[in-house]
C-alpha cells in the first residue's frame, strides 16, 4: 500500500539517481528513430537557479521528456557560459580576500591558472541545482564554452569572417566600464533612473556675431520682443563632457539660430572654436534647442557629429580619469582628475566666470555596470567588430520565409526591429578570462589573423609578433553554441543527426543579444537555420505583478521551494502561469498545486484501497459500462489537449488540460461514479472497473510525466508492484498514450454527461442558496420525456448519494416551496422549504449584493480618475481591474440566485 503522502525529499534525489544512472537521458541510438534536439540556454559558469532558470528549464524538459515518450532520439544539451566579467570579478574578489596580489602584479598566464582552479573546484553548481529541478538533460555531452573543441570552432570562425571582411577593427564609442576597464555589451549595461541636474552654460558667440534671441510672445506663439545676444545657451547633465566638445547642433527649422548655422562658438575653459551645425537631433521644443556635440563621449552625439563631419575628441582614459593625452587643448588644470571631481570643478569656475546661467533639479537614466556598479562611460577606442549588418539580411529572410518561427509569432517584431537597424557588433572585451582573439601584431603594427601562433609566424615571415591582449565578447562564443556543440568544425554524427535544433526556449530579453547572433552565425557557418522554432517565456514577477528584486525582498527562491514543496508543484505551476508575458507568481499559488499532486496521489491510494489493479489481457477497447466508455474517451480527448499544446509551444494549456482531466474529470467524477460499482454485487462490473481505474491511472501518469516527473515516476513504480506486470519499467522510458479516436463514445459521453451536469446543478443551487451540508432536501423532475426517466432510473441511486437528496420522484408541476432550474433539456425542482428560511437568505443576498455594489463603485471612481491610471504602476491598475471583474462577476452571480429565490415566492 502506498504511504499516506508522497515524500519528495525522500524520493526525489533517488528517482533522479535512477534516471541518471540508467542512461536514459541519452538520445536513443536507434538511426530509424526521429531526432528532437535543443540546446540549453547557458548559464553563467558563477550562476545559482533562480526563478526564471525554473521557468526556462522546465519548459524545456517538457519537451525533452515528451518527445522522448513519444518515441523520439531526443537531445537536451547543456552546458554553461565561461561569463567572462562574472567569473573574472569572482575570482578577483577571491584573490583579494585570500591577501592575495592583484591580477596585473600576477600576470596573465598565472592569473588563468587561478580561474582554471576555481573553475574545477567550484563550479558545477547551477547543474547540480538544474538536477534538484528534475532536468533531464544529456549529461553525457555537457559542453563549456572555453572546452578545447569550442576554442577550435571559435578561432576558426573568427579567422573565416575576418578573411571574408566581416570582422574588422575600428574606433568607436562603446560603453566603457571604468571599473573593469572593459568594453560591456548593453546586456550588461543596468539603467538606473536617479535624481541629477542640468546645467544650463552660455557658450559665447566666435567672430563678433551677435543675434536677436526672442524673450516674450504673444496669445499665438509668435515672438513680441527679442534681446541681443552674443552666445547661446546649452544644457547638460556631464559638464565634464564639454572639454570634448567640437561642436553646438541647433534643428534646421529653428528659426531662432537659422542665422547662425555655420558660425562658431568659443568653448569655455578649453578656448577651443567649435562650429554650430544643423541636425534634426536638435529638438527645438526643448530647453534653448542648442544641444552641446562630444563625439567622443555620447552616443547620439557620436552620429551627429558623422553627419556633420565634427572631430572626436577623447578626453578621458580608461580609469574616467580627465587627459589631454589625445586633445592637448584640454586645461593642465584637471589632468588626471576623476570625471565626477571635474565635473564639480567646471561648474564652479562657470559659476565664477558668470557663463553658468541656470541650474535645473531633474531626474533621468543613468547607465551603470551591472557587474561593477559604476557609471558607464560612453567611450571612443580601438575594438574589434563584427559587419552585423551584412550577417543579418540571411537571418531576416530566415523568418520571413518561416525557415524558423516565433512563438509568441508577435516577438518576431522584436527580432525584425533589432536586426534591420543593426549596428556594428563590438566583439573585443579587455579581458583576461575568454577566448583569446587570434590575431597577432608586428612591430610595424601590420595584422596577422590566423588560427594558431604558428600559422601567424607564417604567415609574417618570422616577424616577432605579439598577440592581441583583448578576449572575445561571450556572446560572440556563444553564437556558435548550436553547432560547435556538436563537434563543429569536425563533421561529427551528432552534427549531422541533431543539427538544425528542433526548439530554442529562451527569453525576450536576449532575443537579438543571442537569438539573433545564433541565427546569422548558423546560416554562414551551417547554411541551415540553427533551430526551427524560438519559443519566448515570460518573466517572472512576484503576486502583485512587480520585478523581483533581494531590495524589495520579494524574490522566490526555487531551492527553497524544492526543499520545502519539492520540484514537481514548482514545475506545474510554471507551466500553467507560462502563457503570460508577466507571470504573477506567489508560493501559494505554488502550494495549490501541490494539493494536485496530492489529489493524485490520493487518487492511487484510493484505487488500490479498492483493488484497482492491472488485469492480465485487459483490452480497454472492450469495456462495457458506461462509465467506463465515458473516461476511456475523456482519457483520449485530455490526451489530444496535451499532445496539441506541447506540441504548440502552449505549456499552459497543457497543464490546464491536465488539471481538469485529472482533478475534474477523473477524481472528482470517475472515482466517485465508480465507488458503487466497486461495492455492488456485479462481479463482472466490478472486475471491469477495476482494471479500467487501473489502464486509466497509468495512462494519466504517463501523460502528467513531462510537467511532474518525480510523483509520477514514484507512482509508476509502487503500483508495478500490483496486478499483472508492464512492460515498461519506468515511467521514464515509458511509451507517450496511443488511444485511437474510437475510443470517444458519443453515447456514454451523452449519457455521463447528462448525469455529471445534474449533479453540478444540484450542488451549485444548494451553495447559492445557502443549503447545510447535512441537510437532504428532495428533487422532482417535472414532466421528464420518455428519455430522461429512463435515465433517472439508471442513476437513481448515484444523484441521491452524490446530489445529497432524500427522494427522488417525478411530477406534472414543481412543487410549491421549490427552486427549479433547468438540466439536459429537462426541468427539475429542488424543494427546499422549510430547509432554509426563505426571508433571512433574502436578506444575505441583499447584503451580499450591496456590498459587491459598493465595491464596484469603489473602483470604478479609482479607475475613472485619469490622474490615477496615467500615474500608479502598471500592475496596480491590473489589479483593480481584476477587482473589479471579480466584484461585478460575484454580483451577476448572486443576483441570479436572488431571481430564483423570488420565484419561490
Amino acid at each position: 500500500m502506498l504511504d499516506k503522502t508522497f515524500d519528495p525529499k525522500a524520493s526525489e534525489p533517488r528517482l533522479y539517481a535512477m534516471w541518471e544512472e540508467s542512461g536514459v537521458f541519452a538520445p536513443k541510438t536507434d538511426g530509424a528513430a526521429e531526432a528532437y534536439s535543443i540546446v540549453i540556454p547557458p548559464p553563467n559558469v558563477t550562476g545559482s537557479l533562480h526563478i526564471g532558470h525554473a521557468l526556462n528549464n522546465t519548459l524545456q524538459d517538457i519537451l525533452t521528456r515528451y518527445h522522448r515518450m513519444k518515441g523520439k532520439a531526443a537531445l537536451w544539451l547543456p552546458g554553461t557560459d565561461h561569463a567572462g566579467i562574472a567569473t573574472q570579478m569572482v575570482v578577483e574578489r577571491q584573490l583579494a580576500a585570500a591577501g592575495n596580489v592583484g591580477r596585473r602584479e600576477m600576470g596573465r598566464e598565472a592569473f588563468l591558472e587561478k580561474v582554471w582552479e576555481w573553475k574545477a573546484t567550484s563550479a558545477g553548481s547551477i547543474q547540480n541545482q538544474l538536477r534538484r529541478l528534475g532536468a533531464s538533460c544529456d549529461w553525457s555531452r555537457e559542453r563549456f564554452t572555453l572546452d578545447p573543441a569550442l576554442q577550435v570552432a571559435v578561432r576558426k570562425v573568427f579567422v573565416q569572417l575576418f578573411k571574408e571582411g566581416l570582422i574588422y577593427r575600428d574606433k568607436r564609442l562603446v560603453n566603457w566600464d571604468p571599473h573593469f576597464q572593459t568594453a560591456i555589451s548593453d546586456l550588461e549595461v543596468e539603467q538606473r533612473e536617479m535624481d541629477g541636474h542640468y546645467w544650463h552654460f552660455a557658450y559665447p558667440l566666435a567672430d563678433g556675431v551677435t543675434y536677436e534671441h526672442p524673450v516674450a510672445f504673444d496669445e499665438d506663439g509668435k515672438a513680441t520682443e527679442y534681446e541681443t545676444r552674443d552666445y547661446i545657451v546649452v544644457a547638460t547633465t556631464r559638464p565634464e563632457t564639454m572639454l570634448g566638445d567640437t561642436g553646438v547642433a541647433v534643428h534646421p527649422t529653428d528659426e531662432r539660430y537659422a542665422g547662425l548655422i555655420g558660425k562658431f562658438v568659443t568653448l569655455p575653459i578649453v578656448g577651443r572654436r567649435i562650429q554650430i551645425v544643423a541636425d534634426d537631433y536638435a529638438d527645438p521644443t526643448k530647453g534653448s534647442g542648442a544641444v552641446k556635440i562630444t563625439p567622443a563621449h555620447d552616443f547620439n552625439d557620436f552620429q551627429v557629429g558623422k553627419r556633420a563631419g565634427l572631430q572626436a575628441l577623447n578626453v578621458m582614459d580608461a580609469f574616467g580619469r580627465i587627459t589631454a593625452a589625445d586633445t592637448p587643448d584640454v586645461p593642465a588644470t584637471y589632468e588626471g582628475m576623476d570625471r565626477f571631481a571635474a565635473r564639480k570643478a567646471i561648474v564652479a569656475r562657470a559659476e565664477e566666470e558668470g557663463w553658468l546661467k541656470e541650474i535645473e533639479k531633474t531626474r533621468h537614466v543613468i547607465p551603470h555596470g551591472d557587474r561593477s556598479g559604476v557609471v558607464i562611460e560612453p567611450w571612443l577606442t580601438d575594438q574589434w567588430y563584427v559587419d552585423a549588418h551584412t550577417l543579418a539580411q540571411p537571418a531576416i529572410k530566415a523568418v520571413e520565409q518561416g525557415d524558423t518561427t516565433f512563438e509568441p509569432a508577435s516577438y518576431s517584431k522584436i527580432y525584425f526591429e533589432w536586426l534591420r537597424n543593426i549596428e556594428p557588433w563590438c566583439i573585443s572585451r579587455q579581458l583576461w578570462w575568454g577566448h583569446r582573439i587570434p590575431a597577432w601584431y608586428d612591430e610595424d603594427g601590420n595584422i596577422y589573423v590566423e588560427e594558431s601562433e604558428e600559422a601567424a609566424q607564417a604567415a609574417a615571415g618570422g616577424k616577432t609578433l605579439r598577440q592581441d591582449e583583448d578576449v572575445l565578447d561571450t556572446w560572440f562564443s556563444s553564437a556558435l553554441w548550436p553547432f560547435s556543440t556538436m563537434g563543429w568544425p569536425e563533421k561529427t554524427d551528432d552534427l549531422a543527426r541533431f543539427y538544425p535544433t528542433a526548439d530554442l526556449v529562451t527569453a525576450a530579453d536576449i532575443i537579438f543579444f543571442w537569438v539573433a547572433r545564433m541565427m546569422m552565425m548558423g546560416l554562414h557557418f551551417m547554411d541551415e537555420v540553427p533551430f526551427k522554432r524560438v519559443i519566448i517565456n515570460g518573466l517572472v514577477r512576484d503576486e502583485k505583478g512587480q520585478k523581483m528584486s533581494k531590495s524589495k525582498g520579494n524574490v522566490i527562491d526555487p531551492l527553497d521551494i524544492v526543499d520545502e514543496l519539492g520540484a514537481d508543484p514548482l514545475r506545474f505551476t510554471m507551466a500553467i502561469l507560462s502563457g503570460t508575458r508577466d507571470i504573477k507568481l506567489s508560493k501559494q499559488r505554488i502550494e495549490g498545486y501541490r494539493n494536485f499532486g496530492t489529489k493524485l496521489w490520493n487518487a492511487a491510494r484510493f484505487s488500490q484501497m479498492n483493488e484497482a489493479q492491472r488485469a492480465e489481457g485487459f483490452d480497454p477497447a472492450g469495456v462495457q459500462q458506461t462509465i467506463n466508455r465515458w473516461i476511456r474517451g475523456e482519457l483520449t480527448k485530455a490526451e489530444r489537449q496535451v499532445s496539441e499544446a506541447i506540441e504548440g509551444g502552449r505549456f499552459d494549456d497543457a497543464a490546464s488540460a491536465l488539471y481538469r482531466f485529472v482533478w475534474n474529470v477523473f477524481c472528482d467524477w470517475y472515482l466517485e461514479l465508480a465507488k458503487p460499482v466497486f461495492n455492488g454485487a456485479d462481479e463482472a462490473a466490478r472486475a471491469e472497473t477495476r482494471a479500467m481505474t487501473a489502464w486509466t491511472l497509468d495512462q494519466t501518469l504517463k501523460l502528467m510525466h513531462p510537467v511532474m516527473p518525480f510523483i509520477t515516476e514514484e507512482l509508476w513504480d509502487k503500483l508495478a508492484e500490483e496486478g499483472a506486470p508492464r512492460t515498461e519499467a519506468t515511467l521514464i522510458g515509458a511509451s507517450w498514450p496511443e488511444l485511437p479516436d474510437a475510443f470517444v463514445d458519443a453515447s456514454a459521453e451523452a449519457e455521463i454527461g447528462w448525469l455529471v451536469d445534474l449533479v453540478t446543478e444540484i450542488r451549485q443551487l444548494r451553495a447559492e442558496m445557502n443549503v447545510p451540508p447535512s441537510a437532504k432536501p428532495p428533487l422532482a423532475f417535472v414532466a421528464p420525456d420518455a428519455g430522461t426517466a429512463e435515465r433517472i432510473g439508471r442513476h437513481r441511486d448515484l444523484i441521491l448519494t452524490l446530489g445529497r437528496v432524500s427522494e427522488l420522484t417525478t411530477a406534472d408541476a414543481a412543487p410549491a416551496g421549490a427552486m427549479t432550474f433547468v438540466s439536459g433539456g429537462a426541468t427539475a425542482a429542488l424543494s427546499l422549504a422549510g430547509i432554509i428560511d426563505l426571508a433571512a437568505e433574502r436578506a444575505r443576498l441583499l447584503k451580499e449584493i450591496a456590498v459587491f455594489e459598493s465595491d464596484i463603485g469603489h473602483v470604478n471612481k479609482k479607475l475613472g480618475n485619469p490622474n490615477f491610471v496615467s500615474r500608479a504602476a502598471p500592475e496596480v491598475v491590473d489589479e483593480q481591474r481584476e477587482k473589479l471583474a471579480e466584484a461585478e462577476a460575484g454580483k451577476t452571480k448572486l443576483e441570479a440566485a436572488l431571481a430564483r429565490l423570488d420565484a419561490v415566492g
